[in-house]
């Protein structure tokens, strides 16, 4: 990692004993007749492009607002495959990730010489460590299918490969800064995290090997999608959608897995549980091996029992919870996402830097928000912020699209009272009616 977890902690803790140090004496609300300020800081559910789109008539509460979000420095030739896609993309949340999962998960059948969903399980982790450097679908491809252990690399996944959870060892993120209502890319800065000493060092066992007239016989691998069309983390499916696209195409045009083209299935997760079981069970029936999702992490968890029931893998590009790191999943479960317990750090480094010393951390009610909380709070405690300048806060999102909104003035009103000069808001589209309850309760954003 850039920076150690010892020195971060003392860098951070040093700041913050500086901050309280300074701050004013006295009565911490702000003085008789002026109006509360508060900084708006979001992670990676609402630091998007799309998001302001949310607040309506008030996109322009957004300005200033600051977060964090697992991304590495995309290179200009991937965002322009990416948009021969998509033409209108406007962000590129987990599409990397989700180009990343689809084209590890095929390299694994090809390696395993099946499309039986157990056999690729066991592939998947060794396709990221200890074999032939690759970085592309083709050329990696062309590796696995002489029989070739193969270490991909790629725009996600950069210095280190997966541990032997499933999951990736080392991390980037990025500190994200809107400018009005668009992301300003020249404020954004790049974070590394993790530990490439975390990376599995196993050897994966070796994969049947392909004979004349095997293909013929063989299956089509069949992928399927389980992301968010619609629900609270639509706003995050265009770049998504558009990396596993990608990934298709890509995969395809190199000439398949097993002798065959791949077959992509969409379907949408709903940010909903019962939406993302319907989906499974269609994928389930479909015959497909593989499955793309869920978006969101509370979702991952209402279907991962039905996918390990029926014998199927799911891997998400987005999943931060860090508790799925030993979710019980007969080794079933991957994600291309990094947890959360690398991106509290991070948060609680943006937030301090602004010089807060009274922090609210507002969050939807679920493993996502609630986890993510909970690390944020002890990496701002290890920094040396007192527990009575801490507020947590949370809220029951929609329970699905046609739900009334998320109401927060009660919230809003806990906020003002406790007078916070920063509100840290952990959702997805959702989120935006936080945002506008502070207004109406007479918070003045600062920008």
């Amino acid at each position: 990692m850039l920076v150690s977890r010892r020195s971060r902690v003392a860098t951070l803790a040093a700041c913050a004993t500086i901050l309280l140090a300074t701050s004013a004496c006295g009565d911490d609300k702000a003085e008789e007749g002026s109006a509360q300020q508060v900084r708006l800081y979001g992670t990676d559910g609402n630091m998007l492009n799309s998001y302001p789109a949310e607040l309506k008539e008030r996109a322009d509460l957004v300005d200033g607002m600051k977060g964090t979000t697992p991304l590495t420095p995309l290179p200009d030739d991937f965002k322009s495959r990416l948009r021969s896609v998509n033409p209108a993309l406007t962000d590129y949340l987990y599409s990397a990730e989700t180009y990343d999962a689809v084209v590890i998960g095929v390299l694994a059948a090809q390696l395993a010489g099946s499309t039986d969903p157990a056999a690729i399980a066991k592939q998947i982790v060794g396709v990221t460590n200890n074999g032939q450097r690759c970085e592309d679908p083709a050329s990696c491809l062309t590796l696995a299918r002489a029989g070739q252990d193969i270490e991909y690399r790629s725009v996600s996944l950069t210095r280190a490969g997966f541990t032997d959870k499933g999951e990736p060892a080392t991390a980037s993120y990025a500190t994200l800064t809107f400018d009005g209502q668009q992301l300003n890319d020249g404020k954004t800065e790049f974070v590394g995290a993790g530990a490439e000493s975390a990376a599995s060092t196993k050897t994966p066992p070796k994969g049947k090997k392909p004979r004349p007239g095997d293909a013929d016989d063989q299956k089509p691998l069949i992928v399927g999608g389980l992301l968010p069309k619609t629900g609270d983390l639509a706003i995050a499916y265009p770049p998504m959608a558009a990396g596993a696209a990608l990934a298709i195409r890509e995969i395809n045009a190199a000439g398949g897995v097993l002798g065959k083209p791949v077959t992509w299935k969409d379907g949408d997760d709903g940010t909903s549980p019962a939406v993302a079981k319907a989906t499974v069970a269609k994928h389930v029936a479909d015959g497909v091996s593989i499955i793309i999702g869920a978006g969101a992490s509370g979702i991952s968890r209402e279907v991962l029992p039905d996918v390990v029931k029926a014998g199927k893998i799911l891997f998400s590009p987005s999943n931060t919870d860090a508790s799925l790191t030993d979710v019980e999943d007969k080794g079933l479960y991957f994600r291309t996402a990094p947890p959360d317990s690398l991106q509290g750090r991070a948060l609680a480094d943006v937030v301090l830097r602004d010089g807060s010393q009274k922090i609210v951390i507002v969050a939807r009610k679920d493993s996502y928000g609630e986890g993510l909380q909970a690390t944020v709070r002890d990496e701002l405690e290890k920094a040396g912020i007192p527990g009575d300048r801490l507020k947590l806060l949370t809220y029951d999102p929609p329970a699905d699209a046609k739900a009334a909104p998320v109401d927060f003035s009660g919230g809003a009103k806990e906020i003002k009272e406790f007078g916070a000069d920063a509100v840290l808001i952990i959702g997805f589209g959702e989120s935006a009616q936080v945002i506008r309850a502070l207004a109406d309760s007479g918070v003045q954003i600062r920008h």
